[in-house]
């Protein structure tokens, strides 16, 4: 088993395109700034007191030097300790809010004028917690580009790493740091350059990704990083036909692509070594050829998830690959 590990000069960054140009306008002592959310143009004032949902969107913030800009943040239990984040530092400086899902009681009594979230994962029609709503209340909001693929009003489809990039840009406008925002993606850039580099020759090996589920599994499909993260490092994920973000599957096709390696996805709540015993030792999975040569890789959630880290998880994908030559 491998698990991965982060340093915070790893998080340095990731690559941006410069295709999404913001608009400005001075409007006495504040500047608005006219950003792409989810293909829907939307005006922004530079915020003061942001609230992020889960690693992700507080280590987006964090990386672009904006901690200051950061009241709070929401951290339900899947997520590993904040304390073991490259971040860490970052994190002390802002206050935990909850460990509950994101809704908007929890927003509006933070006195929140920004809320950085995924569409699904953070904002929700069934908790009652949009970008529309929040509008409604003067409060801006952000999601992150990955996640707009589910979004019903406004799609914009791009690849998960681009959708990182794309972010960093955004809020990099927001703020008014597309210079440190540039620096972040050109150093990412150049890691994702280097891992591509280093891709092992010949045919790529098979690698499913097992989230959760015994009836069924959730795994990856083409719209996540881990998608992202294997290709990148030479692989190939045996879902990645799907045109879908996290998704269930049945084992019978699991199965049939016979795995070379299965990543494991490491909920704080959801130990990876509990789902390797279960892999062990389920009759629908025992006999794959990862699980027979003992080849699994752990990666953790914030790896996993749009935001910094995905950088993290694929140079450490691409070190396992280079061991199995």
């Amino acid at each position: 088993m491998k698990r991965t590990t982060s340093t915070a000069a790893g998080l340095a960054v990731l690559a941006l395109t410069a295709a999404c140009g913001a608009e400005v306008e001075s409007s006495g002592d504040a500047q608005t700034f006219t950003v792409d959310r989810c293909g829907e143009a939307v005006e922004y004032t530079t915020p003061e007191r942001a609230v992020v949902y889960e690693g992700g969107s507080a280590d987006k913030m964090f990386v672009l030097g904006l901690t200051d800009h950061v009241h709070g943040y929401v951290m339900p239990p899947a997520n590993p300790p904040v304390e073991e984040s490259p971040f860490a530092d970052d994190y002390a400086q802002v206050e935990f809010l909850s460990d509950d899902l994101l809704n908007r009681e929890l927003v509006v009594d933070a006195g929140a004028d920004f809320v950085v979230a995924g569409w699904n994962s953070g904002f929700s029609d069934e908790r009652g917690i949009t970008p529309e709503i929040l509008d409604d209340l003067d409060i801006q909001s952000f999601m992150h580009t990955e996640s707009c693929f589910s979004y019903p009003e406004y799609p914009e489809t791009t690849t998960p790493l681009e959708g990182l990039y794309t972010d960093l840009e955004r809020l990099g406008q927001i703020f008014g740091v597309e210079d440190r925002a540039a620096e972040v993606v050109a150093d990412f850039e150049a890691r994702v350059d280097a891992v591509e580099a280093a891709a092992p020759e010949g045919d790529p090996l098979k690698v499913f990704l097992y989230d959760s589920g015994t009836d069924q599994p959730f795994t990856a499909g083409n719209q996540v990083p881990p998608n992202d993260i294997f290709t990148a490092a030479g692989a190939v994920n045996i879902f990645g036909d799907l045109d879908e973000r996290w998704t269930q599957v049945g084992w019978e096709p699991v199965v049939e692509a016979q795995p070379d390696v299965i990543a494991i996805l490491d909920y704080q709540d959801q130990p990876a070594e509990e789902k390797i015993e279960f892999l062990k030792t389920n009759a629908n999975t025992k006999d794959l050829p990862a699980v027979v040569n003992d080849r699994f890789f752990v990666l953790d959630y914030n790896e996993a998830i749009s935001g910094p880290r995905i950088i993290d998880g694929m140079e450490a994908f691409s070190e396992y690959l280079q061991t199995l030559q």
